[in-house]
């Protein structure tokens, strides 16, 4: 007996919202990352269709799996083939025989003219995603539901400014519950590198939670090590790459866990 994903019966004990929900998002992911799927899904009976579902289930991923390893960072290829590949020098001694370097950015441009938009995208979020700390992908998880947090910079005052003592404090790393929460500015600050979050300017609906981020250990430190010291206020979102690259790696019901 065959059963199609897109009309799994119920397993025993199961639910059958449970199983099209899951199938739905099975599909979702599949057609995200451009993965085939066989359209029928051979199960020995009704009461199977749940080992059904996570065979597919098991596909899905395994295929997420070497999408993902297939985006090769260009340099480690480049350097690969260079090792393989040696020519003697002047002194008759082995060498690579491509320069890592100039190896590297020709693999890039080879990759470049057979890309069409769809797959020049998906390697663009797979080489962020592959960058990505657990920690900092909590964060960017809870800025996916549209909130703002507010972001606190420690400057001393000064002629033209004064310099930065600390950069990117926020409270956003205790909503994504992060790890590391004293590394949350040094996340902020790659995210932004990345293009994820957009740091704007002070927000007044986020007034008491700019005193309470004042308080904290990180920033009170900061005060005290700076000359004159000056609080200035900004928020983080999400930015507009970053909801492209959220909803292209948007992994589904996990995140209601944060």
């Amino acid at each position: 007996m065959c059963v199609t994903i897109e009309n799994l019966p119920a397993a025993a004990g199961g639910s059958d919202e449970n199983l099209l929900r899951r199938a739905g998002r099975l599909a979702g992911w599949a057609a995200r990352t451009g993965l085939t799927i066989g359209k029928r899904l051979p199960v020995p009976g009704l009461e199977l269709a749940g080992e059904g579902l996570r065979q597919v289930e098991r596909q899905v991923l395994t295929g997420l799996r070497r999408r993902l390893d297939e985006v090769d960072d260009p340099y480690v290829v480049a350097l690969s083939a260079a090792g393989a590949e040696h020519t003697p020098n002047g002194d008759g001694e082995l060498v690579p025989a491509r320069e890592p370097l100039r190896a590297a950015m020709r693999e890039l441009l080879d990759r470049s003219v057979g890309f069409g938009r769809e797959q020049a995208r998906e390697y663009l979020y797979a080489t962020v995603l592959r960058q990505l700390t657990p920690d900092e992908a909590r964060i960017v998880a809870v800025l996916a539901t549209g909130s703002a947090f507010p972001v606190i910079d420690v400057t001393e005052r000064g002629f033209g400014g004064g310099r930065t003592v600390l950069r990117n404090a926020s409270t956003v790393g205790k909503a994504a519950g992060v790890t590391l929460d004293d590394e949350v500015p040094g996340y902020l600050t790659r995210l932004a590198g990345f293009g994820l979050v957009e740091l704007d300017g002070e927000s007044s609906e986020l007034e008491s939670q700019y005193e309470i981020l004042a308080t904290e250990d990180v920033v009170r430190s900061a005060v005290h090590s700076a000359r004159r010291a000056r609080l200035v206020r900004r928020t983080v979102r999400l930015s507009r790459f970053g909801v492209r690259f959220w909803a292209a790696c948007d992994p589904g019901e996990w995140t209601r866990v944060l």
